[in-house]
């Protein structure tokens, strides 16, 4: 049974559970790309201006999809170094594998960011969004970023994540999970309509954000 209609449902019911910190005047960062779409609708709930935090997940060398750390801006790097004991990747492998994923970690940050100013973070309450959370990683890397932007509170926001993961999860002061199964095999299951984002829709998203929030959002509970 699907929890979700798509990532807009998802952020509005986000947005519901997050109702409370409308009067203390939070940030939304949404995740690249996937994020981006839930945490839009998070941001209009809110009444808060929307910006995004690109992290890049380092996968182990011959199981990409499998991860053994993340990346962020200003040399965040985080990494499960019992994992990489385990399956044997050698320091090195992970350097090459960082090398890589850091180039394309700035294609992104000038693809997302670039021409336009960063929503302040400093001081401020930060809520960072994604679709979903597996390990985990690429959320604490993010958290890490945003607090050495001067976030005075950070909140790790999604629609789904295994319950260990919630439970484990250290790196922001709160975890806000809709939906934290025992047994959980992808995130996309449980979304009905869990497509792919394009890099045009997040781009998209943003500006809509921007402007609305210039013009003061409309359609707020």
């Amino acid at each position: 049974m699907h929890r979700f209609d798509d990532r807009a449902d998802a952020g509005r019911q986000l947005g519901v559970a997050l109702d409370a910190l409308r009067d203390a005047a939070p940030v939304v960062l949404g995740l690249p790309r996937g994020g981006v779409p839930v945490g839009y609708a998070v941001a209009q709930q809110l009444a808060a201006p929307l910006d995004v935090i690109v992290v890049r997940k380092l996968g182990v060398p011959w199981w990409p999809e499998l991860a053994m750390g993340a990346i962020g801006e200003d040399g965040v790097r985080v990494v499960d170094a019992a994992l990489m004991a385990r399956e044997g990747v050698s320091e090195a492998e992970l350097e090459s594998v960082e090398r890589r994923e850091r180039t394309v970690l700035s294609s992104y940050i000038e693809h997302f960011c670039g021409g336009r100013d960063r929503v302040a973070v400093q001081g401020r309450v930060a809520v960072l969004v994604d679709d979903g959370m597996a390990t985990g990683f690429t959320a604490r890397a993010a958290c890490q970023v945003v607090r050495g932007l001067g976030a005075a509170r950070v909140i790790m926001a999604v629609p789904v994540a295994p319950a260990q993961t919630v439970e484990e999860f250290d790196a922001a002061d709160s975890v806000v999970c809709l939906a934290a199964p025992s047994s959980f095999g992808a995130v996309g299951e449980y979304f009905r309509d869990f497509s792919a984002t394009t890099d045009d829709q997040v781009i998209a998203l943003l500006d809509s954000a921007r402007l609305a929030g210039m013009r003061g959002w409309h359609g707020c509970h």
